[in-house]
């Protein structure tokens, strides 16, 4: 069970292979378009589950669940929750 609240990834599919432009390579047309998008999921669900997101800047966005706690392993390290706020706190501030 992953709780509400949580910090996770979320997989859509924006263009089916049929909706893709004409112009793009053939192998590029045979698959979808996909987004990957991570935040807190706005309930409880598992892994695979379609659930409702809300991104650090407060954007609601919706997807299948394929990851719990994702990190960033471009040199960020691993997700920490102290920090997962910084930026929508600082926005708060300045907006005062």
């Amino acid at each position: 069970m992953i709780k509400k609240g949580t910090w996770v990834e979320v997989e859509e599919i924006v263009l089916l292979p049929e909706d893709r432009a004409t112009n793009i390579p053939d192998e590029t047309k045979k698959t979808p378009l996909k987004s990957w998008t991570r935040g807190k999921c706005l309930s409880d669900c598992e892994l695979g589950d379609k659930v409702q997101i809300e991104t650090n800047i407060g954007r609601i966005s919706s997807g299948e669940v394929v990851d719990i706690e994702p990190g960033y392993y471009h040199t960020y390290g691993k997700y920490v929750e102290e920090i997962s706020n910084i930026g929508k706190q600082a926005r708060e501030i300045i907006a005062k």
